[in-house]
């Protein structure tokens, strides 16, 4: 496990590198990023390449013993290549190119930029392919499923779509283009999605311009893998994702690279309201998933957000530090901060780094020094370890996507309820793991699904079976709604899922912003919203009912049995604490691992090798929390701190 930092030497006069990277080894950094965004530096004019500069802070950090991950610089070319090769530049909704000078505005499919990539890509490779400094690399930066409407991309949709349907007939009758009388008639009418309103066009073409979007970025990322493979056949590749706007399928991004990356900035302010989460242990969790092994923070939080919005609040005492622990109980194995100094010039200066501007080693930076000393010193019998676990969430970014394009009621996101069965997971203190939808599930007794909007056979196979095979599973309202063309089904939801669940939906209700409320048969009641599936039971037995409305007394929650498993249905959205109360009673009759008591906040994992099995308590909260654990001293967690306990000592 190591701590490192992001560099910018480029950004900086030359007499400041040495002393720097004596500072970084001194305070106990171990890996250092560079470059990703260097390409005017590292190709000033077309053809002529300059290597000197980077060479010399290379050779410096090896020299301190400081191992190098090294950023493609494709995010940001130069404006010569702009100037020079127009067709590189991105095209927004209306067709027009996009502003250049600032980042992410080159085209993946426009022939000249994928020329440049090849070349800058293959001559870094080369360069630096035998360096023994160089552990790693990283593709791109921050990679999007772009929408872009310049030519190229217009022509490869086509193509793509004709590859798809094979005519245009069947392309109409998929869509279902009679609405509005919008059938094509001939191949040069399909273009992009084009105009503001983008979300009244048809949800089948959005989807599959969207799946057209996250492959061309895909095909960029294989682009450069085979050029670095070329000339370095042994250091590992990745990139760092991010979870934006438009965000890319990430499990077919990372399927052929070496590990998974993300860049993490948690929130500086806890939230007063109970029922908000700002844990980011679900975008480690999901990161974890990707390819269900440890992984990489190659940016994480040093100083105060701001650039492009307000300042944030500055980070408390022990976040910058606490943050990073956090990554490390969920899976992460190595973790570099973003930035070393606060840039002094250009759109970043106040996405604050380790360094503020006046160059004072400050109390973050006394922090971070803590972070190095504490893992590099502390934690080193947690190498090797990993994360197993026996719940699982799923996840799919077609679901988010379809959801983006249609909105199902005020409110409503596909994130929200994954957020709430997350975090009613880990206030159990079990252990969850975020994976694709149709990852193989065998391993695992509790399997989370919720709002599987858009069905493929595939995945009702696949959870039909591990039903059968006696896993407990769990859906929720929206599901089976549409098939994997974005189209409605014509029958009662949740569709292919009815068999399992043993009810359907009779009507339902987009609540939106309005309440109800859920009676459990146990007598506790709950606050929902959102949206309310109003039930009609068959085999399935009922959990819970409304309590108001014209359906009060309609079935909200069911359960029902199928071969030797179990299916519960929750039919609406509902308060944070009937996430917690309701996982409680489904583990019970599992070996799922649980903490009783577990104060609200205070996060549990499980790292292990075949040796060892380490408890880590993590206190995401800006109080003292008490923490009392069987066979042990009751003891107190600081805010953002880490406790380990080794399990078989």
């Amino acid at each position: 496990m190591k701590i490192g930092v992001n560099y910018y030497p480029e950004q900086w006069d030359k007499v400041l590198w040495k002393n720097d990277i004596t500072q970084m080894a001194e305070v106990g950094v171990k890996v250092v990023r560079l470059a990703e965004f260097a390409w005017s530096r590292l190709e000033p004019t077309e053809g002529v390449y300059d290597f000197g500069w980077l060479d010399e802070v290379i050779a410096l950090l090896e020299e301190k013993g400081i191992e190098v991950i090294l950023g493609t610089p494709t995010n940001c070319p130069p404006l010569w290549l702009y100037e020079k090769y127009p067709d590189a530049v991105m095209c927004d909704e209306y067709g027009n190119k996009v502003t250049i000078g600032i980042r992410g505005h080159r085209c993946y499919n426009s022939p000249s930029m994928i020329k440049k990539t090849k070349q800058i890509v293959s001559k870094m490779a080369e360069h630096y392919g035998k360096s023994k400094a160089v552990v790693s690399w990283q593709i791109d930066n921050e990679l999007e499923a772009y929408h872009c409407t310049c030519e190229a991309c217009t022509e490869k949709f086509r193509t793509w779509l004709k590859l798809k349907y094979g005519s245009l007939e069947q392309m109409n009758k998929t869509y279902g283009t009679a609405m509005w009388s919008g059938e094509y008639s001939d191949w040069s009418q399909v273009k992009p999605p084009m105009g503001k309103q983008q979300h009244w066009l048809n949800p089948g073409f959005l989807m599959d311009h969207y799946r057209f979007a996250s492959e061309s970025m895909e095909q960029f990322v294989r682009l450069q893998t085979a050029c670095i493979r070329e000339f370095d056949k042994t250091s590992s590749i990745t990139t760092n994702m991010y979870l934006g706007n438009m965000t890319p399928d990430f499990y077919n991004t990372f399927q052929d690279l070496s590990y998974a990356s993300y860049d993490n900035y948690p929130v500086t302010v806890i939230p007063d309201g109970k029922e908000e989460i700002y844990s980011h242990a679900f975008h480690l969790d999901l990161t974890r998933g990707i390819k269900r092994k440890n992984f990489c923070i190659m940016e994480e939080l040093s100083g105060a957000p701001g650039c492009w919005m307000p300042i944030c609040r500055t980070p408390k005492p022990n976040m910058v530090k606490g943050y990073a622990l956090q990554a490390i109980a969920r899976g992460a194995d190595l973790i570099l901060h973003f930035r070393w100094r606060s840039a002094m010039k250009g759109a970043e200066m106040f996405w604050h780094g380790i360094l503020d501007h006046n160059n004072v080693q400050g109390r973050r930076y006394q922090e971070f020094r803590s972070l190095c000393e504490t893992v590099h010193d502390q934690l080193g019998f947690l190498e090797g370890t990993v994360i197993k676990n026996k719940v699982a969430l799923l996840f799919s970014h077609e679901q988010d996507n379809a959801f983006k394009f249609q909105q199902q009621a005020q409110g409503f996101h596909y994130y929200s309820q994954l957020k709430l069965f997350h975090n009613g997971v880990m206030r159990t203190g079990a252990g969850i793991d975020i994976i694709n939808m149709t990852e193989d599930l065998s391993g695992y007794e509790v399997i989370i699904a919720p709002t599987i909007y858009i069905a493929s056979q595939k995945v009702v196979d696949n959870l039909t079976l591990f039903v059968e095979n006696g896993g407990k599973l769990i859906l929720t309202n929206r599901t089976g709604v549409k098939d994997e063309t974005n189209a409605c089904v014509m029958e009662n939801l949740p569709g292919p899922f009815a068999p399992l669940v043993g009810a359907y939906v009779e009507e339902y209700d987009a609540l939106g912003d309005s309440k109800n409320i859920v009676q459990m048969r146990n007598g506790n009641c709950y606050t929902c919203s959102q949206w309310a599936d109003i039930l009609q039971e068959d085999t399935a037995q009922v959990l819970g009912v409304y309590g108001e409305d014209f359906y009060k007394g309609k079935a909200a929650i069911t359960q029902n049995t199928y071969g030797k498993g179990t299916i519960y249905y929750i039919g609406t959205i509902l308060e944070r604490d009937f996430y917690y109360d309701f996982m409680m009673e489904v583990f019970r009759d599992t070996t799922v691992e649980r903490m009783e008591d577990l104060p609200d906040g205070v996060e549990r994992s499980i790292r292990e090798d075949l040796n060892h099995r380490y408890m880590l308590l993590f206190n995401n909260t800006s109080h003292i929390q008490k923490i009392n654990i069987v066979d042990q001293e009751p003891f107190e967690l600081q805010p953002f701190d880490l406790h380990v306990i080794d399990l078989r000592s």
